[in-house]
């Protein structure tokens, strides 16, 4: 079983990264369960959800420890680092987190994901470009089924939207054979 955990601000699109990784899992015959957490304010407050993915039956939605955390922000790495278990991964989004991982028992994946977003035409991709990035490092899902996954959730706001955040992802996918992601 995987046990992800993304956190950021509102607005960040952390709940939407992980609607659609939950989606994507479905669609390849897997478990899954995302629970979404907000702070008192959206757009600006904080953001957390959690996805858990498995061939086996999920007996709970509820993650205490996760062996990945996706963060976006400073101040969610401060209250969700501890949490990682021993062995687990790290994904941090370089252009807004200036500050080193303090644990030396995971593995931390640095990315500029908010900048090669805005590179891309628009930062607000960032969640789906780190998405990318995950998936490049931790194959969960396949880039087909997490592509479908966007179609679905991208649909209502036409196919620019969509064919803009499949970019998004694939240039995350991406990021690990360009060299342009730090371990």
């Amino acid at each position: 079983m995987h046990e992800i955990l993304f956190a950021g601000f509102g607005g960040q699109g952390v709940l939407a990264a992980g609607v659609i990784l939950a989606n994507a899992a479905l669609r390849a015959d897997l478990n899954t369960t995302w629970l979404p957490a907000y702070g008192g304010t959206m757009r600006g407050g904080t953001a957390n959800c959690s996805v858990k993915i498995a061939e086996e039956e999920i007996a709970s939605p509820y993650i205490d420890e996760p062996d990945i955390l996706v963060v976006f922000n400073e101040p969610s790495l401060k209250k969700f680092e501890s949490q990682v278990k021993p062995g687990g991964t790290i994904f941090v989004n370089s252009s807004l987190i200036h500050r080193e991982v303090e644990r030396d028992d995971v593995t931390v994946v640095k990315s500029p994901v908010t900048e090669l977003a805005a590179g891309l035409g628009n930062a607000r991709a960032a969640n789906v470009f780190m998405t990318g990035v995950l998936l490049s490092r931790i194959p969960l899902v396949s880039a087909e089924a997490a592509c479908l996954s966007l179609e679905e959730y991208f649909k209502p706001k036409g196919e620019k939207m969509i064919a803009f955040n499949k970019k998004a992802l694939l240039e995350g996918y991406k990021q690990k054979e360009k060299g342009e992601v730090d371990v």
